[in-house]
């Protein structure tokens, strides 16, 4: 079911070679164009008209009333309930932990830099409702901007076939986080909507600082042509897991893994790195006799038998670190001897997981950590979702007339080596010159 390449001996650069899922973002976005910009200048009644184009609902309102999310966590499963209460407990004291503090430079006396951390005002948080429900993403994204002290957050999820509104344990997540701005829409329209907000209808939609959470192409895109509009977390694609394995790895555990990640989308990617033909062959047979016992059986076999999933064979673990390396996979696992060490030496990965008793599966749900994380490559340069993207920083920059006196000959020197020659004037006026 997965193919099977083999970098043994290669000296090519490995991220050529990989497989990779194919999306196009660029054609995406030209397509949900005109969705943004109904939204933009029609507001509600242009995301209701999308609302019913895409998901054949015809809404009654926007936002969900707060009716519908209390009784959504009344009626909630106990476990489900006792679940989603530790994934936040544990969440949050990650995320509390991830705070920054204000930090002063003393340059000369009369003379310092103060790094302050402030939240984002307002975010809109996105919710993914497809193929599959993530009450779990409620979590991940609401805990960190919490933690970083933002004041205003609103949840968008798009709404359910049998009911118009968003999946209830979504709702009822939202209530256990004291969440109560949720908007049953999905989608382009829901981050146009974020984006720019609405007022033609009550209650309305204030436009959002900063949007956050994975989605699939169509949000994707939308949150393209808004960057700048708002700020963005990232550009997420399918989800993906690569898993560096040597000999000693189980099998059992490996395929389990490499499952659990392609359940989530027929373009998902699961790709096991690996020294050792021998447990190759054995996750090859342990995916056939796991695959054929899940749920999901077409949509997982989709993704494990597409081009974007692969086994790759390598010589030894150096080049297994420069492969996965390459690969800058959102979730990595190391099952190999002594994992602590061989995953501290990895340098691009969105999360990484250490050892047999670590799975992917655990970060998405239970771990403390965020699951939203960085695809496509996007390791290689960007980090998952934290407290931190939901703060910025702002220099307090404070001089007194002596400390200044000190540098002025260099700001002058060097506004005039770049024929600006006001900003020396800025200062020298200041002095009497």
């Amino acid at each position: 079911m997965l193919n099977r390449i083999d970098l043994r001996g290669s000296s090519e650069d490995p991220r050529r070679l990989l497989p990779r899922a194919a999306i196009d973002v660029t054609v995406a976005t030209e397509q949900v164009r005109p969705t943004v910009e109904a939204v933009r200048e029609h507001g509600a009644a242009a995301i209701r008209e999308a609302t019913h184009r895409f998901d054949g609902l015809q809404l009654q309102q926007l936002r969900v009333p707060a009716e519908a999310i209390e009784k959504a966590e009344a009626e909630l499963d106990p476990a489900v309930r006792a679940a989603l209460l530790e994934s936040i407990a544990r969440a949050r004291k990650v995320h509390d932990d991830q705070r920054r503090t204000e930090v002063t430079t003393v340059l000369g006396e009369g003379g310092t830099v103060t790094q302050r951390w402030l939240p984002v005002g307002r975010v809109g948080l996105y919710v993914p409702g497809g193929l599959a429900v993530y009450p779990s993403s409620v979590v991940m994204n609401v805990v960190p901007a919490q933690a970083a002290g933002v004041a205003s957050i609103a949840v968008t999820s798009p709404p359910q076939k049998d009911t118009g509104l968003p999946n209830r344990n979504i709702l009822a997540a939202c209530a256990l986080l004291g969440v109560d701005e949720v908007y049953a829409v999905g989608g382009a329209q829901a981050i146009a909507m974020f984006g720019y907000g609405f007022d033609d209808e009550e209650p309305g939609c204030a436009p959002v600082d900063m949007i956050t959470g994975p989605g699939n192409i169509w949000v994707t895109a939308a949150k393209r042509m808004l960057r700048g509009t708002v700020g963005i977390d990232a550009e997420a694609g399918p989800t993906e897991i690569a898993i560096l394995a040597d000999g000693s790895a189980d099998p059992r555990h490996v395929a389990a893994d490499l499952i659990s990640q392609a359940e989530h989308d027929p373009l998902a990617a699961s790709v096991l790195v690996t020294t050792s033909t021998e447990l190759a062959d054995a996750v090859d047979a342990e995916v056939a006799r796991q695959v054929a016992a899940t749920k999901h059986v077409e949509r997982v076999t989709e993704a494990l038998s597409g081009p974007q999933s692969a086994t790759v064979l390598v010589g030894d673990l150096e080049q297994g670190l420069r492969v996965v390396d390459a690969y800058g996979a959102e979730h990595l696992e190391i099952q190999t001897r002594d994992p602590r060490a061989v995953a501290e030496r990895v340098r691009n990965a969105g999360a990484i997981f250490v050892g047999a008793w670590s799975p992917v599966s655990l970060g998405d749900y239970c771990a403390g950590s965020n699951h939203v994380l960085p695809t496509g490559g996007c390791a290689r340069h960007s980090s998952g979702l934290s407290t931190q993207t939901f703060l910025r920083g702002v220099q307090l920059i404070e001089y007194s007339q002596d400390a200044l006196q000190q540098v002025a000959a260099h700001v002058v020197a060097l506004s005039d080596a770049e024929d600006l020659p006001a900003h020396g004037a800025a200062v020298k006026v200041r002095f009497g010159a």
